[in-house]
């Protein structure tokens, strides 16, 4: 999955302590050894803004009202939590506010004072986990950008600020190192990863102890053989998606680009991308004829600050073997009229269908509107207006339709390494089912089909999954399947349907967003029967050392099926002149155990072998419609705050 940070307007508008699972977000954080001063443009005096004054001048906020709940256990996950306030207790939560992993209080906010009153009421005294609770009234949380500014205003009406990095030192921070140097580093880097995954097996799994000495002494103190990192076929100029901000410089003039800082540290400030080497040529033009569409028009840039304003945010895809260029203008409609928005539709059409337009490239414009989200909405409505609903990319020589909100890799030519060396480290035949889990638009799994007798892949995104089965037959590929639901809970009806015979084998591989894949998913591969080579795709390695201890670690009663033994790892490098990379692991079976499980699994079949026509199969309907559950918040806290962290590197 996509690593590096693409820059998003959603977390800049976030208050303090407020949870927020976006992580896309460029941050250019402040340094500590400098200070510049400038003019305090709104400052009229020196008489302090108020910190408050958002929950009169904003509308809705559920600040006003929010409890503190105190006493809270250890250990227990996002969903669950949710669950229990809102399914158990029948509580109906806004907002949940996580400190941090771990933490023993959090805040939780309502839409309203009888809801804030029914919740302390009903936690109050109640014992969840063996704590007893404590729930009372919490004070609204001061506006970050207000406070920053009182904390940083100085006596004479200036504003004193600690100097922050530029653009290209946040983006792109390793641009001033040569591509070899940068290897090194991340080469490095994943050292650290490993070595940080051998100390977590020893401290909780002293059974593998021993095993892990052992690897260590053969791999240079690692616990599995670390391959040298696999180059990117194209350094500059790689990425064939963006989304910019549209907003304001430091000089206050309008430009599309990354933001510099975030609302929480008190820069909102939008810089040009014409300087990052990791952004193309066709990419830069695009956002600088788009600029000078903004700067004309008679509409304002949206304020974070203010919620005012209608443009916020340009997306760029490009297609590196084609050229077409796809271009996403998202605005907030605030109280447009629909004779109001069809004049705008029709000035964006005109604009990037001139001439200029047409030699950039440009073959497709939709317009997304961002505004305030409704309870359990999860992405922006997206409206086509022109040219090509979708532009087509191409790896390892297959045709993949890329429609305006599907996950695809940012970086095609290394894709295809990446692609290749998952490929080759899963050894497949054509006796081979491959289950591709977390499967996106289906690339991984549709490079892997003439490799191996069949895929089935799985993606909670359903549009994915549309766009998934287009691709198979636009490349006409008949041995793959794929299904939209939560692999939580469809692994294991996958393996089923998979109808593997003897003689046959079965490889996965998990391909997952940031956070790694939650506790569940895990403990279905674990107990997949047959499932003896696993290829693990992390796009954060960090961040998914856990999921590779729960795959190594001891049979036990959460645990049942047979561990997994890392094999090896191999890094590739999808994004030159930043640190992310990505790194690809080896599981595979302990041998000796696996092979003991399966002989007294195929004898008691033996014993018990039916007709074909009434072996118990899962058929694709009943994947689909009777086990699929829209789940989309199935991830433990840490893996939450890892991943609001993870945007901001």
């Amino acid at each position: 999955m996509e690593v590096e940070p693409v820059v998003s307007d959603s977390a800049a508008d976030t208050k303090p302590e407020e949870v927020n699972t976006k992580s896309d977000e460029i941050v250019a954080e402040p340094t500590t050894d400098e200070k510049v001063v400038v003019d305090a443009t709104e400052a009229k005096s020196t008489t302090k803004e108020d910190e408050y004054a958002y929950l009169e001048t904003t509308g809705f906020t559920s600040e006003r009202f929010k409890i503190e709940i105190r006493n809270m256990p250890k250990y227990y996950g996002i969903a669950e939590l949710k669950k229990f306030l809102n399914s158990e207790l029948s509580l109906s939560t806004n907002k949940i506010k996580i400190i941090r992993p771990g933490c023993p209080f959090l805040f939780v906010c309502f839409r309203d004072e009888k809801g804030r009153q029914a919740a302390i009421t009903t936690l109050n005294g109640y014992t969840w986990k063996n704590k007893k609770l404590q729930a009372f009234e919490a004070k609204p949380a001061p506006d970050p950008l207000v406070k920053r500014r009182n904390q940083a205003s100085g006596a004479d009406g200036k504003v004193t600020v600690k100097k922050r990095k530029t653009l290209e030192e946040s983006v792109t921070a390793l641009a001033y190192l040569s591509y070899e140097d940068q290897l090194v580093q991340k080469q490095s880097e994943m050292r650290n990863v490993l070595n940080k995954l051998g100390k977590e097996v020893w401290k909780t799994c002293p059974a593998l102890r021993g095993h892990v000495e052992e690897e260590r002494k053969l791999h240079d103190g690692l616990p599995c053989k670390l391959e040298r990192i696999r180059k990117s076929p194209q350094v500059d100029g790689y990425r064939n998606k963006c989304e910019f901000s549209i907003g304001k410089d430091d000089q206050g003039e309008i430009r599309v680009g990354f933001r510099v800082g975030s609302y929480s540290n008190g820069f909102l400030d939008v810089e040009s991308p014409q300087n990052l080497k990791n952004v193309s040529d066709k990419m830069k033009a695009t956002v600088k004829f788009y600029e000078e569409f903004v700067r004309k028009s008679t509409l304002d840039v949206y304020s974070p600050e203010t919620y005012q304003g209608h443009f916020r945010q340009l997306t760029v895809r490009t297609s590196s073997s084609t050229g077409d260029v796809m271009v996403v203008i998202g605005i907030h409609p605030q109280t447009m009229t629909e004779e109001e928005l069809t004049a705008f539709k029709a000035s964006i059409v005109d604009h990037f269908t001139s001439d200029q337009g047409k030699q950039i490239g440009i073959s497709s414009i939709y317009l997304e509107k961002i505004g305030k989200r409704e309870s359990g909405q999860t992405v922006n409505p997206v409206e086509h207006l022109h040219g090509e609903t979708h532009i087509v990319d191409v790896i390892h020589g297959l045709k993949f339709r890329i429609s305006p909100l599907a996950f695809f890799q940012i970086n095609t030519p290394s894709a295809e390494v990446l692609y290749q060396c998952a490929i080759d480290l899963a050894e497949t035949s054509q006796q081979t089912s491959v289950l591709d889990i977390c499967c996106g638009t289906g690339t991984i799994g549709l490079c892997f089909a003439k490799h191996c007798k069949q895929v089935l892949g799985v993606e909670l995104n359903p549009q994915a999954i549309e766009d998934a089965k287009y691709n198979a037959e636009l490349n006409k590929i008949d041995n793959c399947k794929f299904y939209a639901g939560n692999a939580d809970d469809l692994i294991t009806s996958l393996i089923r349907n998979a109808n593997i015979q003897a003689g046959e084998n079965l490889v996965a591989i998990v391909d997952p967003p940031r956070a790694g894949l939650h506790v569940r998913s895990i403990t279905q591969l674990r107990n997949a029967r047959g499932l003896n080579r696993l290829i693990y795709v992390s796009c954060s390695p960090n961040s998914a050392v856990k999921n590779w201890v729960d795959l190594m670690r001891p049979c036990s009663k959460a645990m049942r099926g047979t561990p997994f033994v890392l094999k090896k790892a191999l890094p590739v490098d999808l994004f030159p002149h930043t640190p992310h990379v990505e790194l690809v692991l080896l599981f595979e079976r302990e041998p000796e155990k696996e092979e003991a499980e399966m002989t007294e699994v195929e004898e008691k079949e033996g014993d018990e072998a039916k007709p074909a026509d009434e072996e118990m199969k899962v058929s694709d309907s009943e994947i689909v419609e009777g086990e699929a559950k829209e789940d989309t918040e199935m991830k433990t806290v840490s893996e939450e705050v890892e991943d609001k962290t993870n945007g901001q590197d």
